[in-house]
């Protein structure tokens, strides 16, 4: 009897031990899972506005520097007339979306960097004299791939326009340099933050290089012709069309730029002469379903390999896709918006045998006494077109150069590959972005740049200019 009721004891006890042990199970498991997430994303945690961690380590320690390339300061802490620490920024204006600032939150490279600029890794008998001084700690400094003269000379080229510029080494995906205008001076950021945040016109503080998303234009036809080639890689060299300013579709017409007529082109001169009316053709001709592949390949919609902040690139292509859709497409208008850095990217891209490099603008962490703390090297994304692909998008590109609508490029004594673009933005006819993107030396790519005027008209009269002061700059031809 007694072993009777020790039994149906045991069986009423049963579900209770499992949902114990299931309790036990889950607590454990999301044991396990934070201590590792806090391991492996210890920045993530230590940048939260609501970790009180930080607040205790910007007490503790003196927030660090930020260097350019060539190390000369583009941001510090100093201390103002009344004592208190204060961030300086020697370069006012200029460097103020790519390093950013680090008062009423954070952008560019203090935000970036955000996680070592507030820790400490001094000798242990620095910390020693600095707690007897009753003295905060160094924090560490980070060293950036920022070139001031590149930044400079990108600067004064872009001016009064409203734009963007980014300029990137192809082979290791180094950030040189990069503009967005307008602009501010980090140093008065107390003082204008109220009016910065209410200027909605201008957006100030958007980051056009990253954030901006503009019709990519005529530049978009790298795409369109990377996926007639795809589609066409025995027969796209004999493609030909009989331009005369327009191409019609039933009710939907695409212009060539000011209506121009470019006679009978082939593939090459339609990509040299930017020629709307047959790469409208040819966007007709496209599967979409292959297309919409191809995009994917490029990270359209998608997220990019960079930690810097940034919007993502859209467009949209599917079967629904109408024959009036495909031809705004297929000439970087309708929908689509793209960022200055995606447009770059691909360009590295190309100029990189098909191999896309992870964009980086951190290149080293040091402490106070310049030991380094993390250093920073290129890493390849993947292969996101093959070597035969970027090889002919190479040499349009080069065509765009000498015979097309980047010839104020031509004669250098470097050699240079790009696509202009005119993006229309609205009804108005001649409102336009001009956009450029571009590489040199052809034979060995060690420098690209992307440019977009907003509202400037012609790429080829308005960015192209801008781009060669640029690379003139570069390779020292000024």
């Amino acid at each position: 009897m007694k072993k009777n009721r020790q039994s149906e004891q045991k069986k009423k006890n049963m579900p209770i031990m499992t949902v114990t042990y299931l309790f036990v199970a889950v607590f454990l498991g999301m044991m396990v899972y934070i201590c590792h997430y806090s391991a492996t994303h210890k920045q993530e945690l230590i940048n939260n506005s609501y970790n009180g961690r930080q607040q205790m380590l910007t007490a503790k320690n003196v927030r660090g520097t930020i260097y350019a390339d060539n190390g000369e300061i583009l941001a510090q802490t100093v201390m103002d007339e009344d004592g208190k620490e204060k961030r300086n920024y020697p370069y006012g204006n200029l460097f103020s979306h790519a390093v950013g600032y680090a008062t009423h939150g954070r952008a560019g490279v203090e935000a970036l960097g955000n996680y070592y600029l507030i820790h400490s890794n001094s000798p242990l008998s620095e910390k020693v004299a600095n707690d007897m001084a009753g003295e905060k700690y160094l924090g560490d400094d980070v060293h950036t791939t920022l070139d001031v003269k590149l930044q400079e000379v990108a600067d004064h080229a872009l001016g009064v326009y409203r734009g963007a510029i980014i300029v990137s080494e192809p082979s290791s995906g180094k950030i040189l340099a990069m503009v967005s205008k307008p602009d501010y001076d980090p140093n008065m950021i107390e003082e204008i933050w109220d009016d910065l945040v209410e200027d909605k016109e201008s957006g100030i503080l958007l980051n056009r290089a990253t954030q901006g998303l503009y019709p990519p234009g005529s530049t978009f036809k790298i795409i369109t012709a990377l996926e007639y080639i795809r589609e066409n890689p025995d027969t796209y060299q004999s493609y030909g069309f009989q331009c005369a300013g327009s191409f019609s579709d039933g009710a939907d017409r695409i212009n060539c730029y000011h209506g121009q007529s470019h006679g009978s082109v082939d593939f090459t001169r339609a990509f040299a002469k930017s020629c709307n009316a047959s790469f409208a053709d040819m966007g007709l001709k496209l599967d979409k379903s292959k297309f919409q592949d191809t995009l994917d390949d490029l990270l359209f919609n998608q997220e990019l390999p960079m930690e810097i902040s940034y919007n993502k690139s859209r467009i949209d292509v599917s079967e629904e896709s109408t024959n009036g859709d495909m031809m705004q497409i297929a000439i970087g208008q309708g929908t689509t918006g793209m960022t200055p850095v995606h447009l770059n990217m691909i360009t590295n891209a190309i100029a990189n045998d098909g191999t896309l490099m992870k964009p980086y603008i951190i290149s080293s962490v040091e402490n106070s006494t310049g030991s380094v703390i993390k250093q920073f090297s290129p890493s390849a994304y993947k292969k996101i077109i093959s070597e035969q692909e970027a090889a002919v998008l190479t040499d349009l590109m080069q065509d765009v150069v000498e015979e097309g609508t980047a010839r104020k490029l031509k004669g250098m004594s470097y050699t240079a590959a790009g696509k202009t673009g005119s993006a229309e933005y609205n009804k108005i006819k001649g409102d336009s972005h001009a956009w450029f993107t571009g590489f040199a030396p052809v034979e060995n790519p060690q420098i690209s740049v992307t440019v977009i005027i907003e509202g400037a008209g012609s790429g080829g009269d308005f960015a192209v200019p801008i781009a060669k002061r640029i690379f003139d700059s570069y390779f020292n031809e000024e």
